[in-house]
């Protein structure tokens, strides 16, 4: 860092996601160091080191989504390694900006960082509408994987009215889809009446009929083993919510039901999207923090 500005962005581990990210940020002008990368030979003109390296010549770091395993060990899909952060390495990043996803998660595998300037990407709101878009199109396309018919002339359920199921609810009727939204409060059952959605109230859902495709947005167990067994045996349901998840899947198995669990679609579907998001929001923080 010079002058109190950052010349050099390192990145650790991720998917396609970082690769399109540390490109997004190489094409702002800045250096970037890949570490965690060692299946690559090369990306384009960006450099692939050590992760000693990529620390010690970065002034800030980019850890990926999601950012550590249960293990501890840093989330590197492009190396054989198993990378996990010793006390050097962490003593190290407490002395320059570190951007995380799931900073709580991150702190307690590491908990010398706290006394560091850790940001959590993935926390802010910008973020999470951004990256709702890429989610609802990857959920299509999910169904188009999984269903047997069209999405046009399809009945679809999306469970919760939240960022994924406003997006997901205009993709579906731009395409033709008989779309349905549960919600729980005043104002969401008037806004779906309004964009011209029929309702229900997602607290009295007792049972799914008569629908070809569920989307679940809602992050807490809503399809548990009563909802699943009042369910059409020939509905999809595709779990769109974080883990743990809003569908049983063992309960869903048992009752031959057919459950998908579609996580992180927006590295999956659109990676490129997804790494211009990453690098939207870290760059907001910066300024914010920084200015």
């Amino acid at each position: 860092m010079v002058d109190g500005k950052i010349k050099t962005f390192g990145i650790i581990g991720g998917d396609k996601r970082q690769l399109f990210l540390a490109k997004a940020i190489s094409d702002r002008c800045y250096e970037v160091l890949l570490g965690g990368f060692d299946k690559l030979e090369s990306f384009g003109a960006l450099q692939i080191a050590s992760l000693k390296a990529t620390i010690s010549n970065s002034d800030a770091v980019i850890f990926p989504l999601p950012s550590v395993r249960a293990d501890k060990s840093i989330n590197t899909p492009f190396s054989d390694e198993k990378i996990i952060l010793d006390d050097d390495d962490c003593r190290e990043l407490c002395k320059k900006p570190v951007f995380v996803a799931m900073r709580e998660k991150f702190l307690k595998a590491y908990p010398i960082l706290k006394d560091g300037s850790v940001f959590d990407y993935s926390a802010q709101e910008e973020f999470a509408i951004l990256n709702a878009l890429p989610t609802a199109e990857g959920a299509i396309e999910c169904a188009m994987q999984n269903f047997e018919g069209t999405i046009a002339g399809s009945r679809c359920l999306i469970t919760g009215f939240g960022r994924i199921g406003k997006i997901l609810a205009k993709l579906l009727k731009s395409l033709g889809a008989d779309v349905t939204v549960t919600a729980r409060k005043k104002y969401d059952f008037a806004y779906i009446s309004a964009l011209g959605y029929k309702s229900k109230n997602t607290e009295k859902l007792r049972s799914v009929r008569g629908y070809d495709i569920v989307f679940n947005t809602v992050p807490a167990l809503l399809f548990d083993k009563h909802l699943l067994a009042s369910t059409d045996r020939n509905t999809l349901i595709i779990d769109l919510a974080s883990m743990p998840g809003g569908v049983d899947f063992e309960a869903a198995h048992k009752l031959k039901l057919d459950a998908v669990r579609a996580l992180s679609l927006p590295g999956k579907c659109a990676p490129k999207t997804a790494g211009k998001i990453i690098e939207t929001t870290v760059f907001n923080i910066i300024e914010e923090v920084y200015r």
